[in-house]
């Protein structure tokens, strides 16, 4: 129980990615009609709106909380200090940082999966200009599906960081959101089709998360299709539910709003994890408890994540918007999103 609470983070990202690519392909065509008609400008406002605020916030405090000397914040120099860090979170690479120099502290840390994203965002709308329009955009997703599994062992060369946040392992689950977007736009499943996938997906998934640790030791691990199949499963479950009108009950709503604020709850989320774990070792490691602190956990990162996003990211991602779309003469349409980690809009 406490393998499957604790140590499926690595999975849950991964999720995340699947969701992510279907969430910006979907948008972009519901924004433009076509890939290839992007406004690239425009593209990169709104994720630059939605993402720098609070990135530059957090930098601010952690690189305050360094200086300050507290516990569990300070950057060693052997990880290349505070500016290489720094530098690393503004220039989309921490994964590449950590997997040469070891890990940063774990509010740092978090950083490497949304520098993977950054570097999707920064080539997404380019590719869709470019390819948008034929085969060749299709070709090079499903490349990346190929890629991510050789990426997680044969390119990592026995680093086990760099493993899991490689570039690539993180691009493959982008893509089969990305794939996913593309099918369901163009195709309208029957009933009988959508919970079929619905089922299929739902089946790997779970198994994926419940057999985690036996798919890492097992062949799927060693081969790193372990991650291949759980993206496949997740794009079954998201194209199975796409296109379905289901509302979810007014008891599920504290989900939805933690979809929702998931970008703020995942970059603070380890300031509330940090806390909840000097007390259980001041409680002396009472392992009985783990379940009731990972929900005492979830439940505080989710109310931390809300205020930060109600009073600040809110405010600043509006902010800009409106700046910006005067400027551009365009109108935004603003997309609330319920994926693992980070909402888009």
């Amino acid at each position: 129980m406490v393998h499957f609470l604790v140590w499926n983070g690595q999975l849950g990202v991964q999720i995340f990615f699947v969701v992510s690519g279907f969430l910006i392909t979907s948008i972009t065509l519901r924004r433009w009609g076509q890939l290839s008609n992007v406004n690239m400008r425009s593209f990169y406002l709104f994720r630059l709106a939605r993402i720098a605020p609070l990135l530059l916030l957090l930098l601010v405090i952690l690189t305050g909380l360094h200086f300050a000397n507290v516990p569990r914040f300070i950057v060693q120099a052997k990880t290349g200090g505070i500016g290489r860090a720094v530098l690393a979170a503004l220039t989309f690479h921490v994964n590449v940082l950590e997997a040469r120099h070891g890990y940063l502290p774990a509010n740092w840390d978090v950083l490497w999966s949304l520098s993977v994203e950054e570097m999707f965002y920064l080539f997404f709308p380019l590719a869709c200009r470019v390819f948008g329009r034929s085969k060749l955009f299709i070709l090079m997703l499903v490349t990346f599906v190929a890629l991510g599994a050789p990426g997680r062992t044969l390119f990592a060369h026995g680093n086990e960081i760099w493993s899991e946040y490689c570039y690539l392992g993180g691009m493959e689950g982008i893509a089969w959101g990305c794939l996913t977007a593309i099918v369901v736009s163009r195709i309208r499943f029957s009933r009988s089709a959508l919970l079929a996938l619905n089922i299929s997906g739902t089946t790997v998934v779970v198994l994926s998360l419940i057999f985690s640790w036996q798919a890492y030791r097992g062949w799927l691990g060693k081969t790193g299709l372990n991650f291949t199949l759980l993206g496949l499963g997740t794009a079954m479950f998201i194209a199975g539910t796409s296109q379905v009108q289901w509302k979810s009950p007014r008891f599920l709503r504290p989900l939805l709003r933690i979809g929702q604020y998931s970008y703020e709850v995942y970059l603070t989320h380890m300031f509330v994890v940090f806390a909840l774990f000097t007390l259980f070792l001041d409680l002396g490691k009472p392992m009985g408890l783990v379940s009731v602190l990972f929900a005492t956990a979830i439940l505080f990162a989710a109310f931390l994540g809300a205020a930060v996003a109600h009073l600040y990211s809110e405010p600043m991602n509006r902010y800009l918007r409106r700046r910006w779309r005067g400027a551009q003469g365009e109108t935004a349409v603003v997309v609330e999103v319920v994926p693992v980690t980070v909402s888009e809009g």
